[in-house]
């Protein structure tokens, strides 16, 4: 009798919990599933979710979850990040969740499975046979009522989407490899995207809306693309880094003891089609080759020049065609 009455109050206790509990979530049917994106993970809750239909059986408290596959398909893995659960006697701390396909009708039949049913009271995933490109899929996650529980369970938990079927960044857009460039040089620009583009920052590219646009920044640049793809959107970033590609000393000193006699280059070897024209403060030339391979001596047709400053205009000329010239001047200590 003791016992009878004690499972009527528990049972009592649960009817009153129940109607404490929060209205059926506002993805708690598949035609309101909420859409989950590549490289995005979402917080759900399952509490006061439906109990019917029951895909993974014994399930309850569904709520839904949908997908567009990317351009190539394959599997999709999700993954399910379990939180708080309510923590009644009586109640499973176990969810389920499984990835149908669907014609679009949201009737039971028209759902079939592409993935097994997953169980656990741990994080947990749920991979995929391989699906067919740009087509959208379902996912339910529901509560378990399982080893002698009389409810099944109630949680908040984190859920996304990944893999080959799922990626988007580097399949279906892309702000492209990474660029370096010179002072005063362009590059195109080799991003891509299904959707419409945009870059941000704007300065320096040619145009916006198109995936390949003339990038000649002032100075180092990250570029974000960010792209709209089957209602999700998507950002992906290229860095255009700006580099003086050679860095000619402003002093040299030849006077014959063996060091720093010569006006010394560093990465003129890089370009072996540069030309090096220097002159005096009268214009007139004093030093011109076509390379850099024998350095300037500090002479003009083997006499030495006198102490002072000097000019220098360097083209580099090279293999992706000319660059802005390097000017500036150059003193001879001696």
């Amino acid at each position: 009798m003791q016992f009878v009455t004690m499972r009527a109050a528990l049972l009592l206790a649960m009817m009153l919990l129940a109607c404490l509990l929060p209205a059926q979530p506002p993805n708690g049917d598949c035609a309101t599933a909420q859409r989950l994106c590549a490289h995005t993970v979402v917080q759900g809750d399952n509490t006061g979710g439906s109990a019917v239909p029951s895909f993974c059986a014994p399930a309850f408290s569904m709520v839904w979850y949908t997908f567009i596959t990317n351009s190539v398909g394959g599997p999709v893995t999700v993954a399910v990040t379990i939180g708080n659960c309510l923590d009644i006697p009586g109640y499973d701390d176990e969810l389920n969740a499984i990835v149908l396909s669907g014609d679009g009708s949201c009737t039971l039949p028209g759902f079939s499975a592409v993935s097994s049913c997953e169980e656990s009271d741990i994080d947990f995933t749920v991979t995929t046979q391989a699906l067919a490109p740009n087509t959208m899929y379902w996912i339910v996650v529901s509560g378990a009522q399982n080893n002698g529980t009389i409810e099944e369970a109630q949680c908040a938990f984190e859920i996304g989407i990944s893999g080959p079927g799922a990626d988007i960044i580097g399949v279906d857009m892309s702000a492209g490899t990474d660029r370096t460039i010179g002072q005063g040089e362009n590059t195109q620009l080799d991003g891509y995207s299904a959707g419409p583009i945009d870059w941000s920052p704007t300065s320096g590219l040619s145009g916006n809306g198109v995936g390949d646009p003339i990038a000649a920044p002032a100075s180092t640049t990250v570029y974000t693309m960010t792209s709209e793809i089957a209602g999700c959107t998507f950002t992906d970033q290229v860095l255009v880094e700006i580099v003086r590609r050679i860095t000619p000393p402003n002093t040299f000193t030849p006077n014959g003891d063996g060091k720093n006699d010569t006006w010394e280059i560093a990465g003129m070897a890089d370009y072996p089609g540069a030309e090096v024209v220097i002159h005096d403060r009268w214009g007139q030339v004093v030093y011109r080759s076509n390379g850099y391979r024998d350095p300037w001596d500090g002479t003009n047709n083997g006499r030495a020049l006198i102490v002072g400053t000097y000019y220098y205009h360097i083209q580099l000329n090279q293999l992706e065609g000319r660059s802005p010239p390097y000017t500036g001047f150059v003193t001879i200590v001696r």
